[in-house]
């Protein structure tokens, strides 16, 4: 069994930080989803490690919730090997000093969701400035857009080419209404920047109710194992997310028929290898 690093880990404690994104949602609304519910989901499937992706904490908290997920990703058996924590590259305030504490919370990369926002925040000289700073820093920089945003995040991409970007989620195809296009030459046109990497991730959660196979999603898989190339492609859960639509085991079995459909460098780089490489991992 190819060993997986999960590079879309979320945590809710839901009794600890506010997560008001979730009330509308039935799978997860008024629920929490710890570390210990995700180890006890993954025994023997294969998790070699897992990387914490922010978790989207309200907005009058969101500074809270790195140091509390580096609290417990400190325990021995955590399996966490790292922290992809929120940031807000629109603002100078605070900005230098959230880059100066990553080293003492294990944070190797940053995400702001930019589909909760206006375009235009993502176009400001501003966040692509401190998109830039990230990069100067030696952390990723996540991009969370939704499909019909592709032509921004490429914006924003051209505009920090000195740092390594991951866009979640495959782009955010509209699966569930058959959305290729203009995905599929939104994602050709990113995938031609080399800074740019695709996360394999998301991709049940935006099927309709009772389609998830993986039949459904294999063209989009294939697309973007063409556009990127398996050295550009990084796995990751979605969990918990991703029981809307679905469960973590069943996204795990589904990844594992994909990867046995590569060369066997091939899967091992999208399971684990192109993960340490691209966040730096130890």
């Amino acid at each position: 069994m190819i060993p997986l690093i999960d590079t879309h880990q979320h945590l809710i404690y839901a009794d600890e930080l506010p997560y008001g994104w979730t009330a509308g949602i039935e799978a997860l609304a008024g629920r929490a989803f710890t570390l210990d519910d995700y180890k006890a989901l993954t025994t023997d499937l294969g998790i070699a490690g897992t990387l914490f992706m922010e978790a989207a904490v309200d907005d009058e908290r969101w500074t809270d919730e790195a140091p509390f997920i580096a609290r417990r990703a400190a325990a021995q058996d955590s399996n966490i090997l790292g922290l992809i924590a929120t940031i807000r590259p629109e603002s100078d305030d605070g900005f230098e000093a959230e880059l100066e504490r990553a080293a003492t919370l294990g944070i190797v990369g940053y995400r702001r969701i930019l589909h909760v926002v206006d375009d235009a925040v993502s176009q400001s000289e501003t966040f692509r400035s401190n998109v830039r700073k990230i990069g100067d820093a030696g952390r990723v920089f996540d991009m969370c857009f939704l499909a019909r945003q592709l032509p921004i995040a490429r914006e924003l991409a051209m505009a920090c080419d000195n740092t390594t970007l991951v866009l979640d989620h495959c782009g955010v195809p509209d699966i569930a209404n058959g959305g290729l296009d203009p995905w599929r030459a939104d994602m050709k046109a990113l995938a031609a920047l080399p800074h740019v990497h695709c996360k394999l991730s998301g991709l049940l959660a935006y099927c309709a109710p009772g389609s998830v196979s993986l039949e459904t999603i294999q063209p989009y898989v294939d697309h973007v194992l063409d556009v990127f190339g398996p050295q550009r492609l990084v796995w990751g859960s979605d969990w918990p997310v991703v029981n809307m639509t679905s469960d973590l085991p069943a996204w795990i079995g589904i990844t594992r028929r994909i990867l046995h459909g590569l060369s066997e460098s091939e899967a091992e780089a999208v399971a684990a290898a192109n993960a340490r490489r691209v966040y730096g991992l130890v």
